[in-house]
């Protein structure tokens, strides 16, 4: 066999990366059992859950019921499972909570904004062909901060911030960084001076960015009627605006959203749309560059703000949606591929905050704490200086700050103030990520049945099957389950989960690079 065609981490001499946590295993879990068979029934439980680092475990029963016939076709008790209770994957899409379960979430993310790209999964393939373009709106600038730079076309190497270190702010600091900074450095992202950053604006600005974001989307169908002649009710009957986002936080702390912008014709996806993509990219600009929202203030101390994106705005265009153009041949290696921007959105929807419980960066703690407080004064808006409330008060004397829209920062305060969508898409972009969780619950329900009936899998017509609205089956399952706990029961069958986690995504790395040896270089 050839040794370029074998996985390396295959067989005894590849094992594990595990930590002093897995040593334990024996002892903590086998309770009972012999340490093979613990071993046995670990391994079936994390496989069932794709090796998640915190499943959830639930206890009681299932039956599946013929609705037609009554009968019942198969039952299940969570104390027949290899460990005793029902495991399942905690879903979180963040890759620092769940590494196993953050790539699921991925290659859904990856799959729905394909299928808008490119076709495929209710999506008809002929939406290849619309305008496109990828579009990334930052947020503005709230204070000088330590960054990696460019350097001679390369992504690092360049000098922080290279002026006059004789220039200093007014409370004496330096406005001048002369160090090269790396990605794994604390202070990238931070302030150069933390008494002149606007941490208060920051924050307002993260928790206003959704509106900020749909006032972008409104703008730019005006300006599409704008430049077709029509009013705004007009629009619907010559093109619509599809679009696929994702939320990524910058080192700074601040998100800045990726979109995929997509024109449709009249009928639908994979009609022709009037306007062709680099006037797309054109319009895109000048509406993110339009959009304002005024903030109300915090309580009585503050002020209002006019919100906005940053002055960066970048747009590019994936497909002009005429015949022949360099775009969508994509021969130019400045123009973007659409599996290559599918990629990147998938990527930067399990992206999280960078905010490590174990060591924290300094300015994301400091936009924590910040949240809270903010949080804080929005309660008590209405409370006059030297007011001492009751013990039993929550600090409101008006019975109106409740209203406030900040009330709530503190529950958001461990996503730096962003409540937000982190994937989201319009209506009609592409296929849901619940209906390809559904298709994924139903291949798992196809297979197991042909199983049961030891006949093989019927393929024919199998993505339109699983992706139908109604699910073409007489069978119904009625359970009855009760919450008993979230995590592994010991460090171990964690440390070992992830392990198998990550060699997991070593084998997916290992065989996209078989189909395609230029990425893999």
């Amino acid at each position: 066999m050839n040794s370029a065609l074998t996985f390396s981490g295959f067989g005894e001499h590849a094992p594990l990366e595990v930590g002093p946590g897995a040593l334990g295993f024996a002892t903590q879990s086998a309770r009972g059992r012999t340490f093979r068979s613990a071993l046995d029934a670990f391994a079936d439980t994390a496989a069932a859950v794709g090796y998640c680092s915190h499943p959830i475990r639930l206890n009681g029963s299932s039956m599946t019921v013929d609705t037609t016939t009554g009968e019942v076709v198969s039952e299940y008790h969570s104390a027949d499972a290899p460990m005793g209770q029902l495991y399942r994957p905690c879903g979180n899409r963040r890759a620092d909570i769940c590494p196993a379960c953050s790539r699921v979430y991925a290659r859904d993310t990856f799959a729905m904004i394909r299928s808008g790209l490119l076709g495929g999964k209710t999506v008809p393939e002929t939406v290849a062909d619309a305008p496109l373009v990828f579009a990334t709106l930052t947020a503005p600038s709230f204070g000088h901060v330590h960054g990696i730079r460019k350097r001679d076309g390369h992504k690092t190497g360049g000098t922080c911030r290279p002026f006059d270190r004789a220039k200093v702010c007014e409370h004496g600091r330096s406005k001048s960084c002369m160090r090269v900074h790396t990605e794994n450095e604390p202070i990238v992202g931070a302030p150069l001076c933390w008494d002149c950053y606007d941490w208060d604006t920051a924050i307002v600005w993260q928790w206003h960015a959704p509106e900020l974001w749909r006032r972008f989307t409104i703008a730019l169908r005006r300006a599409l009627a704008v430049h077709l002649g029509l009013k705004d009710t007009e629009l619907k009957h010559a093109l619509s605006v599809q679009y696929a986002k994702v939320a990524e936080y910058q080192a700074r702390g601040s998100v800045h959203f990726h979109a995929l912008i997509r024109l449709d014709g009249p009928d639908g996806p994979g009609s022709m749309a009037p306007v062709d993509g680099d006037t797309l990219k054109g319009l895109i600009e000048s509406a993110a560059l339009g959009v304002e929202y005024v903030a109300v203030p915090v309580d009585g101390a503050d002020v209002p703000r006019k919100l906005a994106f940053g002055v960066q705005v970048d747009t590019r265009t994936v497909s002009t949606g005429l015949p022949g153009s360099v775009a969508d041949e994509a021969h130019s290696t400045d123009t973007l591929s659409p599996e290559q921007v599918a990629g990147y959105l998938a990527k930067y929807a399990t992206k999280s905050t960078d905010v490590d419980p174990a060591a924290p960066r300094a300015h994301l703690s400091r936009l924590i704490r910040q949240c809270r407080r903010l949080a804080d004064r929005a309660a008590t808006a209405c409370r006059l200086p030297g007011y001492e409330p009751e013990e039993d008060e929550d600090g409101c004397v008006c019975g109106e700050c409740i209203n406030s829209p900040y009330r709530l920062l503190a529950k958001w305060a461990h996503m730096l103030g962003f409540r937000g969508h982190f994937s989201s898409k319009s209506r009609r972009y592409s296929v849901t990520l619940g209906r390809l969780r559904t298709a994924r619950a139903r291949f798992a329900r196809l297979a197991a049945e042909a199983e049961r009936a030891g006949e093989p899998l019927d393929v024919a017509d199998l993505e339109r099957r699983l992706l139908a609205d109604d699910e073409e089956t007489t069978l119904v399952v009625e359970g009855s389950w009760t919450y008993s706990g979230t995590g592994w029961a010991s460090n171990g069958e964690k440390e070992l989960a992830e392990a198998a986690a990550a060699r997991a995504r070593e084998y997916a790395q290992w065989k996209a690079g078989q189909k395609n040896p230029a990425r893999a270089a």
